[in-house]
C-alpha cells in the first residue's frame, strides 16, 4: 500500500479496511488482521495501527473482544456507506460542481458522463 500525503496514515489504513468491507472481501463478523499484523503488512508503526482501529471502533466499524482480536461489526456495511455518502455530498461533489462550473460542463453533461463512466467499469 502506497501512502498519500494529502490525509493522515491512520484514515488511509481505515478507507482500506473500509474498501475490503464494503467489496465483501472481508465480511462483517469476521476476525481482521491484529495491530501487530496489520502494521507488519503494511509496514508502519503499530501505534498507527492501533489509531485507525481506535478510530474504526468509535464508528462503530469494528470491535474488540478482549484476548481475541478486533472484528468487523454487525451493520458495518451500511454505516461505512453512510459516513463515505456523507463525505462524498458534503466533500467531493461540491469540488466536481465547482470544477465543471469553471469549465463549462453543465449537470446534466455531468451526469452524461457519469453514465457513461458506468458503462464502461
Amino acid at each position: 500500500m502506497e501512502f498519500s500525503k494529502n490525509q493522515p496514515i491512520y484514515l488511509q489504513i481505515a478507507d482500506y479496511i473500509s474498501e475490503n468491507i464494503l467489496t465483501e472481501k472481508w465480511k462483517e463478523g469476521d476476525r481482521v488482521y491484529s495491530v501487530r499484523e496489520l502494521s507488519m503488512k503494511l509496514q508502519v508503526n503499530p501505534n498507527t495501527v492501533m489509531r485507525t482501529y481506535n478510530h474504526l471502533q468509535s464508528e462503530k466499524v469494528l470491535h474488540n473482544q478482549r484476548g481475541i482480536g478486533y472484528f468487523i461489526s454487525e451493520g458495518s456495511t451500511d454505516k461505512i456507506r453512510k459516513i463515505k455518502k456523507d463525505n462524498f455530498v458534503k466533500i467531493d461533489l461540491p469540488e466536481i460542481f465547482k470544477t465543471g462550473k469553471l469549465l463549462g460542463v453543465s449537470p446534466r453533461e455531468l451526469s452524461d458522463l457519469y453514465q457513461n463512466y458506468l458503462k464502461e467499469v
